[in-house]
């Protein structure tokens, strides 16, 4: 399993967290317009997303650091596709709050 260790743990966290924010997506348009081709997508999508987590837990081998830089960077990923893409609007206090994660996001991943 040599592929887990090439290529850096923060780029598995990256993929992870982007096919998450796809499955977003994917999930959102299913509640829009339901039907078997999106939900069957939605499974593939997640699938993969759960996959790329994988080799970046067996590289840091620190859930609680690891867990929570995914999750920031999913939801920040989750946020901007709601913003951008579906033009849900945002209030100053969750402007707040996403900045706050930007900055959790190297604070946490700093050595």
């Amino acid at each position: 399993m040599v592929i887990f260790t090439i290529i850096p743990a923060w780029i598995w966290i990256a993929i992870s967290a982007i096919f998450f924010a796809v499955g977003e997506f994917i999930s959102k348009k299913f509640a829009i317009s339901p039907g078997w081709t999106l939900f069957l997508t939605f499974i593939i999508v997640d699938i993969i997303s759960a996959s790329a987590w994988i080799p970046a837990i067996v590289q840091k081998n620190q859930l609680s650091i690891t867990g929570v830089v995914w999750s920031i960077v999913s939801l920040i990923a989750t946020v901007l596709i709601g913003i951008l893409v579906f033009n849900e609007k945002f209030t100053l206090t969750q402007s707040i709050g996403l900045a706050i994660g930007f900055v959790s996001v190297i604070l946490l991943s700093m050595k």
